[in-house]
């Protein structure tokens, strides 16, 4: 496994992550901890999560089925840089959501408590908090960085602006602030390329992003339906709005002789400033299948007809739009 490091850190990450969202609502428990089981056998020792996942069946769930694996023992936990993030309701209390230095410190807790460990590896805010000042927000998550219960700050969905603000304030305390943004980024939805791109590479974060098959769009949708194998309405609706695009899509993907999953994920790596993408299995199938995307390299030939068919928006801001 070629190890990356996660931004301007000094902490090294597979270059997959192994994202928990379907553990328990979709994944058992059993078959989540095979998953894992294998995931470290093959290298992989990034791990994502976040407070509400599993919040379907039980707030905290994918946490907890984390946590019984990590209390299994025999290194797991100590191999793992484990991720989790904060933000979201948990109770229909007012003070526990958002980013308040009540609800960090509340979260934070009860994440260590639900994952069995003492420290969080990399603690992110999963939204911005546009009512809670930075100063309040950063002397929270320094206070628990000193009492060694978090060790990096990350973000998640932050605008351009948001990572430069944020590590502006950072600076002003002598804080080493964010190391990584978790962002929507796939063939279909580029618009990070315009200035949550830039901004990371600027300051030092590593990106990570997250849906990388567009919801399994990328996945091989045409070819599933061929089989006889339906998505959802919304998705449907999405394989029809963008049908000619998808059709050259897995054409290219016929004449590389690989998966579309595996391209879609290949192309991720293949972009300056990703540092793993999170795949999302349900299935120890579907998590091994996407090992092969590791393995693909893509030349400019290739890279040039996917830009062709699922255009970004131009580069980055503003010369996309502007001269």
């Amino acid at each position: 496994m070629d190890y990356v490091h996660l931004g301007r850190s000094g902490l090294r990450v597979s270059p997959l992550c192994l994202g928990t969202m379907n553990f328990g609502p979709l994944t058992e428990e059993g078959d989540a901890h095979q998953i894992m089981d294998h995931a470290l056998e093959l290298g992989i020792n990034f791990f994502d999560t976040a407070n509400v996942y599993g919040r379907s069946v039980k707030m905290g769930l994918t946490e907890e089925i984390v946590g019984n694996w990590f209390a299994k023992g025999g290194g797991r936990r100590e191999k793992v840089v484990i991720a989790t993030k904060l933000y979201g309701s948990t109770t229909d209390w007012p003070n526990d959501t958002f980013l308040s230095a009540r609800n960090i410190k509340a979260a934070c807790e009860a994440s260590l408590r639900r994952l069995q460990t003492d420290h969080i590896d990399l603690y992110q805010m999963h939204h911005i908090d546009r009512e809670t000042p930075w100063e309040e927000i950063w002397e929270a998550f320094e206070t628990l960085r000193l009492q060694g219960k978090i060790i990096y700050a990350g973000s998640s969905n932050f605008a351009g602006w948001h990572i430069a603000k944020a590590q502006e304030h950072a600076r002003q305390r002598h804080f080493l602030g964010l190391v990584s943004e978790q962002s929507l980024y796939n063939l279909m939805a580029r618009q990070i390329e315009l200035e949550v791109l830039p901004a990371c590479r600027d300051y030092g974060l590593g990106l990570i992003p997250w849906s990388p098959l567009a919801s399994g769009i990328l996945g091989g949708a045409l070819q599933k339906q061929q089989q006889g194998r339906r998505s959802d309405q919304h998705n449907q609706e999405r394989i029809e709005k963008y049908r000619p695009q998808l059709e050259a899509y897995e054409s290219l993907c016929r004449e590389l002789n690989e998966q579309p999953a595996d391209v879609a994920l290949a192309w991720l790596l293949h972009q300056p400033g990703v540092t793993a993408p999170i795949i999302g299995p349900r299935t120890m199938d579907q998590f091994r299948g996407a090992m092969r995307a590791l393995e693909i390299k893509l030349g400019q030939e290739t890279l040039a007809k996917l830009d062709a068919i699922f255009p970004g928006p131009g580069g980055a801001a503003p010369e996309a739009y502007a001269w």
